[in-house]
């Protein structure tokens, strides 16, 4: 880790930026399926201290030992100290924990020593373990809102901890009152137990890309990837949404938000890729090199309760010319479907909607390798 550190090398750059800041450096292959197995293997000896165990991640999760601490009559920190052990010795992976009376906290301090540590901060700890971190270090302290809070004199977390919560409202809005509520200790949000499957509220895809975008050309290949995925998960799900957005984040990393609202329902893939593409026409300087981009679909339903109307509109058009309505999309509706069926025999790269090969900025005829899941 050090030595790819020293050259500046950061887990957010690309590719080429890496490249160029570290000539020789070498990229290893991805072993996924290995990593979801140990995964699993770590999760599984979790779950012998209690049934509320809800992954973050491929390599974190929360567990709530509340219940599990008197029956083992250990501590907290006790208790985490075991399970480091066990997945330690019969796993041959570290890792480092957090221990905490809520999520932020927990997190937190599994970031504070690693590695192979445990980080206890329980009743008044975290004013003296945590509050003289840099702001930057609270969980979803955006670099945009990190900078206007440090130009406003907060640098710690303790500083945004004891400002008045309505003057961090009155400066970074909604999410500025999460913020000094998680510098307080104040998140409530529960760990959910093993297995629980959450409402899905949006299906969400997004890409960096092997070297900036800049061409409308390029633009549309990213996006029709994304759109071309979306409609796929929202179809084996079952849903369809009413809400297509769009994020674009620059090279100086701010991100870029806009949405629109349709008058229907939709899950195909030339409406998500042609509205997206006219969101991002609408809204930003095409020529200016953008590092990455997401697609999403939100307010969703499931796909029989999505029922539309067919107005007068629909009834004069002409059938056979595009945008025509409901019909049209009846007809596109049918033909993804259609594909959807080929995919699930052949493999997801099977068939491609007007998906252009462009290696340069990472997007290869393979760019979906695997079948989905029977």
């Amino acid at each position: 880790m050090s030595l790819r550190k020293r050259p500046g090398v950061k887990t957010t750059d690309t590719v080429w930026q890496a490249k160029r800041k570290c000539p020789g450096i070498v990229f290893v292959p991805l072993r996924h399926r290995w990593y979801q197995e140990v995964s699993g293997r770590v999760n599984a000896i979790y779950r012998d201290y209690t049934d509320y165990v809800e992954p973050a991640s491929i390599d974190e999760s929360y567990l709530d030992l509340s219940g599990t601490l008197e029956y083992y009559r250990m501590t907290a920190g006790e208790l985490a100290d075991r399970i480091r052990a066990r997945v330690r010795e019969e796993i041959g992976v570290t890792i480092s924990v957090g221990v905490a009376n809520n999520k932020i906290f927990a997190k937190m301090g599994s970031d504070y020593k690693k590695p192979d540590a445990t980080t206890v901060i329980l009743g008044e700890d975290y004013k003296t373990i945590l509050w003289p971190l840099p702001v930057s270090d609270l969980m979803f302290a955006g670099k945009a809102s990190v900078r206007l809070l440090n130009q406003k004199g907060i640098f710690t977390v303790g500083d945004l901890a004891l400002q008045p919560k309505e003057r961090i409202v009155s400066l970074l809005g909604k999410g500025g009152e999460s913020l000094w509520s998680y510098a307080n200790g104040l998140d409530t949000d529960p760990v959910l137990p093993w297995g629980h499957v959450s409402e899905v509220k949006s299906v969400s895809h997004g890409m960096t890309f092997r070297r900036y975008l800049v061409s409308e050309d390029e633009i549309e290949t990213g996006v029709a990837v994304l759109a071309d995925r979306i409609a796929m998960d929202l179809r084996r799900k079952g849903l369809k949404g009413a809400v297509v957005t769009v994020q674009i984040k620059t090279p100086q990393l701010t991100v870029i938000s806009r949405q629109v609202s349709l008058d229907h329902y939709t899950w195909l893939l030339h409406e998500i890729r042609d509205i997206a593409m006219k969101l991002i026409r609408d809204n930003w300087q095409i020529g200016s090199p953008i590092r990455a981009i997401t697609v999403g679909v939100i307010r969703l339903v499931p796909a029989d309760e999505a029922a539309e109307q067919l107005d007068l509109f629909d009834l004069v058009s002409d059938p056979a010319l595009p945008g025509s309505g409901k019909r049209d999309r009846e007809r596109q509706d049918k033909m993804e479907a259609a594909v959807d069926t080929l995919r699930q025999k052949m493999g997801t790269t099977a068939v491609t909607l007007g998906v252009r090969r462009n290696e340069e900025i990472g997007i290869r005829r393979e760019w979906k390798s695997r079948k989905p899941k029977d």
